[in-house]
């Protein structure tokens, strides 16, 4: 983890995703629209919802309940709002459309984030114990989301993840 909080390499996730898509969005409107950039986005944001629901959420839920609530809540509705632009890929649609949720996940990312770093973020360094820490940076840094995994408030197609740690060390 090159960054030097928790909070700056987690950010850092953020603006990388929405780069993916914005360039998507962008090439679109030149004419073109390789939607590589947009699935490696929507991968990268799925393993982002993955390491802040196993990872940093737990630790943090006794203080800050409600909060993490809310941001598990708009993980549901980011989760399946890529699950429809997948879908809209796999099936060819225009690229009006594509574009339009595109720029709908963007908002929806937009808002997440901007309650996200400044509530959740300024606070992971100092609430995480030191091993937690640990666990988190190094899953930034080489850590891949098992096979299936669904975040907890996604909408129908939500499945109990059997895979999916039931308690960590530090919870």
């Amino acid at each position: 983890m090159a960054e030097k909080t928790l909070a700056a390499a987690l950010e850092k996730e953020h603006r990388d995703i929405d780069g993916g898509i914005e360039e998507y969005t962008e090439s679109i409107s030149a004419g073109g629209g390789d939607p590589e950039p947009l699935r490696r986005s929507m991968a990268g944001l799925r393993r982002h919802i993955y390491l802040e629901e196993v990872f940093l959420f737990p630790p943090m839920r006794a203080g800050m309940m409600m909060a993490i609530m809310v941001m598990l809540r708009e993980h549901g509705e980011l989760w399946d709002s890529m699950d429809e632009i997948e879908r809209m890929l796999d099936q060819d649609t225009d690229d009006a459309t594509r574009q339009n949720a595109c720029r709908e996940l963007l908002a929806l990312l937009d808002k997440h984030n901007s309650k996200e770093e400044p509530i959740i973020y300024t606070q992971a360094d100092d609430v995480l114990s030191a091993e937690a820490s640990g666990e988190l940076a190094d899953f930034l840094d080489s850590g891949t989301m098992p096979e299936g995994w669904v975040c907890e408030q996604a909408g129908e197609k939500y499945k109990p993840n059997q895979d999916a740690p039931k308690k960590l060390p530090w919870s």
